[in-house]
């Protein structure tokens, strides 16, 4: 993604149909919800949250709306008095399945590359839309990209006519707003977890088959720092080799050799596909000569045997 943008995530809020739990906290696949949201905008150039302090996998600007708990639009209020950027995403801390691809494509409606016109009149002024926001049957405001100076001006707009914006509905300031309507890349990508059922439910969601080994490597890359686009086709089909062709725990003691070989050569995605190549070969070479070795030892078994014989009889 080349465009430069901010982004401000908003995690503070009650949870009142979570107990008052801190939800952002509430973990998806052994990952934080806020992680998880942090993962999908990590290549903004500054990222802003909203909420009280807490772990987090990647360093993030923290601070918190005036006062605490006053609401989504103090919540981003206080966020855009720290970004620079001429583009900012917003965001809720409670998206498991956000992904860099509907970022992608908020941004990209932002500029004008993607979505169609949704506003006052039903159609954009000179300088574009305010905006981008996910629509997937409802209108998802905390899942947006908007022009920085945008959000600005409806603020302070806001602030003369009500003062502070603690407690105010959020729609004071994005019905004001000329924002297209973007469908999310995936159809989970907009869903949230308000509930206990809602987590659950996303946290079994992940494990279905066709999901969970994505969910894994990716929480895996996460917890390890590793930035790395991985063939996961050519590395199952490496370790499936390893453990028919030479012993069942070659497998994964092959794909640790891989990887540490590949860091050491850069660690770029062409250096693991390279290095996965040279095991996979010599997988086949060992597995080949095992089998050649095996039906020698049938023939050469049978051929002493007739030789004996022969011996005998001379």
């Amino acid at each position: 993604m080349t465009d430069v943008y901010d982004a401000v995530v908003i995690a503070g809020g009650a949870a009142r149909r979570l107990g008052g739990t801190d939800k952002p906290a509430l973990t998806v696949g052994g990952r934080t919800l806020l992680d998880r949201v942090l993962y999908a905008c990590a290549d903004a150039a500054r990222t802003v949250v909203v909420g009280p302090r807490r772990p987090t996998a990647r360093p993030v600007d923290w601070t918190r709306e005036e006062p605490p708990g006053g609401g989504p639009l103090a919540a981003l209020d206080a966020g855009l008095r720290r970004v620079g950027s001429e583009t900012v995403l917003v965001l809720s801390a409670d998206l498991p399945f956000l992904t860099p691809a509907t970022v992608r494509a908020l941004l990209d409606a932002v500029h004008g590359a993607y979505g169609t016109d949704n506003g006052p009149g039903g159609s954009h002024g000179p300088g574009g839309p305010d905006g981008a926001i996910v629509d997937d049957g409802r209108a998802q405001p905390l899942l947006g990209a908007y022009r920085t100076e945008s959000l600005r001006r409806e603020l302070a707009l806001l602030a003369a006519e009500h003062g502070r914006p603690a407690n105010l509905p959020l729609r004071l300031l994005t019905d004001e707003l000329v924002l297209r309507r973007v469908a999310p890349a995936g159809p989970e990508e907009a869903r949230d977890c308000d509930t206990w059922e809602e987590l659950a439910s996303a946290r079994s969601h992940i494990r279905e088959h066709g999901r969970v080994l994505n969910e894994w490597m990716t929480a895996a890359k996460a917890e390890l720092g590793i930035d790395l686009d991985v063939d996961t086709a050519a590395l199952l089909d490496l370790a499936r080799d390893a453990a028919h062709g030479v012993a069942r725990p070659a497998a994964p003691l092959t794909t640790f050799l891989v990887g540490y070989a590949a860091a050491r050569a850069g660690g770029s995605p062409a250096d693991v596909a390279e290095t996965a190549r040279k095991a996979a070969e010599l997988a086949r070479r060992w597995a080949e000569e095992t089998a050649g070795t095996a039906e020698n030892g049938k023939a050469g078994g049978s051929g002493e045997a007739g030789g004996g014989e022969g011996a005998d009889a001379g």
